[in-house]
């Protein structure tokens, strides 16, 4: 049962997000530095190369595509509320504002595990099925996979909710973010939380582990299958086509198991902090440049376009 001795069990309406109160100094650096993430972010220039170019009409693409969107909408949950408090100096949010959030960051999280899913899955048929690769791979299967991740993103997010609604908040109601973040919540409650937190623990692992295992899994045939490839010019070139992809993944899983793997406690919550924002924040922002712009083909389409 979480403590609730010298707590107000007034129900509370708002909570005050504390996340940067130890930065005045660094607010105006902090506002550009996120106000240039976000308007990054939400370059549509990838998905409009997809869109407009034939050459990029592929699977790999199309999923590049989807990532991009996802990251733009991901971003887009946090940043603007950030941004503005760094503006007007409120830094409170209402506690639907704030379930609303949750749900919403829970909801791309959980559908960008499946997608990085899905595009691994995309380059172990590109390389260890190459003759059965545009049977596999068709356009009813993509448009499958691509609304299967985002689907399942909708549904981890709306059982979580579910979960999450069922708390009663008392006082104090300072939230330790700069969003509202699952840990933070649940200390706020009033009520027992161990049941919950377990409930949302075996969630997690069951939205999270399936499509990490499965990336682990497709990659582990692909780098077999590439060290068995006789010439190193046919590695390298194979190994370039999942490169990106790779880092994405990498980026994005490692910061992901350190946010929720790191211990919550007092000296580690200001690093709990630094590594959210490179999770939720940051790794957007450099997912889809980093899945395009080490990629030859879309650096000449790019060349072309500024020309």
């Amino acid at each position: 049962m979480a403590n609730t001795e010298g707590r107000n069990q007034t129900s509370i309406t708002e909570f005050v997000l504390l996340g940067f109160r130890d930065l005045p100094e660094l607010l105006a650096l902090l506002f550009l530095l996120f106000l240039v993430i976000y308007v990054v972010t939400l370059n549509i220039l990838i998905v409009a190369l997809v869109v407009a170019d034939r050459h990029f009409h592929t699977p790999m693409y199309f999923f590049l595509g989807n990532l991009s969107c996802l990251e733009t909408c991901y971003t887009s949950t946090l940043l603007p509320r950030v941004l503005a408090s760094f503006l007007t100096g409120d830094n409170t949010i209402s506690v639907s504002g704030c379930m609303t959030q949750f749900y919403f960051v829970s909801f791309f999280a959980a559908a960008e595990c499946y997608l990085l899913a899905v595009m691994s899955y995309d380059r172990y048929s590109a390389i260890c099925k190459l003759l059965h690769y545009a049977a596999l791979m068709n356009t009813r299967f993509c448009l499958s996979l691509a609304a299967g991740s985002w689907i399942n993103g909708f549904l981890a997010g709306i059982i979580v909710i579910v979960l999450m609604l069922q708390l009663t908040f008392c006082g104090p109601n300072k939230n330790d973010h700069f969003c509202c973040e699952s840990t933070e919540m649940l200390n706020l409650c009033c009520n027992g939380t161990n049941q919950i937190e377990l409930v949302i623990t075996i969630l997690a692992a069951i939205f999270t582990l399936p499509p990490l295992v499965l990336t682990m899994m497709s990659y582990v045939c692909i780098i077999f299958t590439i060290l068995r490839i006789p010439s190193t010019a046919g590695r390298q070139k194979a190994f370039s086509t999942c490169s990106s992809h790779l880092i994405v993944v990498a980026i994005f899983c490692g910061t992901l198991i350190t946010v929720y793997l790191l211990p919550k406690t007092n000296t580690l919550r200001d690093l709990n902090k630094v590594f959210f924002i490179c999770y939720a924040i940051l790794t957007p922002m450099a997912n889809p440049f980093i899945c395009s712009l080490i990629n030859h083909e879309v650096k000449e389409a790019l060349k072309k376009l500024s020309v």
